[in-house]
């Protein structure tokens, strides 16, 4: 289960990034130049080869920079977490924006600002490491909602997802057996408590989602993105294609 998790204010503006980059860095996947301090520089962790002669890092067509979140190193109860163990942030701040794409004749701009703190999918773009600071380059479809406070229940959810609140799963049997969290059923249903803009039509512009807040839905058992409340409640976000149902 993921918690929302917010990052620190970026430390460079959105026309780009700079550093400085030592000349004869490794080019291997993943390595970092062997001087630190004045010699930071750009590794893509993900790419085929690292080219230390590049600084600046600006998103193309649809594509966000995020610097994200800085993952976990303790429990609650403070216990050291192994990085094997750290829980993947899933949450970041927009330092930069691409130019926007063409759909047909129309010219769609990135409607998310830089400044924005999101929530985006868990596997999504390829990550970045600036000046020892961890950034995400990936399509602004990715993104799964802007957050307005640090409370998930407050999500603006993008595109086409809905963000649910699931029900609260049963405790006992018919019989009156109480049941470990183990055991519960992990519900399908839940409330809607808000919407995004709809997906856009082949003119740029969005189709409205079919359901509205308030709404009581049935949802595909293993779709979306879980997330965990202030007060302990369980949310869920996802695409509007894996409602299956609107119950009255």
């Amino acid at each position: 289960m993921a918690s929302v998790q917010l990052c620190g204010a970026a430390a460079v503006g959105a026309a780009g990034f700079s550093g400085k980059v030592a000349a004869n860095a490794p080019a291997a996947v993943g390595v970092r130049p062997a001087r630190r301090g004045a010699l930071r520089g750009l590794v893509a962790r993900a790419a085929t080869v690292v080219a230390p002669m590049y600084t600046t890092v600006k998103p193309l067509a649809d594509r966000v920079l995020l610097k994200t979140k800085t993952a976990e190193q303790k429990t609650t109860g403070g216990i050291l977490l192994p990085s094997t163990a750290q829980s993947k942030p899933q949450s970041g701040e927009v330092v930069a924006v691409g130019e926007g794409r063409t759909i047909g004749d129309s010219k769609v701009e990135v409607g998310i600002k830089v400044g924005a703190q999101v929530v985006y999918s868990k596997y999504a773009g390829m990550e970045v490491e600036l000046n020892d600071s961890n950034h995400l380059i990936l399509k602004e479809d990715d993104i799964i909602g802007i957050l307005e406070t640090e409370d998930v229940k407050d999500m603006k959810p993008l595109s086409d997802r809905v963000l649910i609140k699931v029900a609260v799963a049963e405790d006992k049997t018919a019989g009156g057996l109480l049941l470990t969290n183990s055991v519960q059923e992990k519900p399908s249903v839940g409330t809607v408590v808000a919407v995004g803009p709809g997906h856009l039509d082949e003119e740029g512009k969005s189709i409205p989602l079919p359901v509205s807040t308030g709404s009581s839905v049935l949802y595909s058992k293993y779709a979306g993105a879980e997330f965990k409340g202030a007060d302990g409640t369980n949310y869920i976000v996802l695409r509007v294609s894996d409602l299956m149902a609107i119950l009255s």
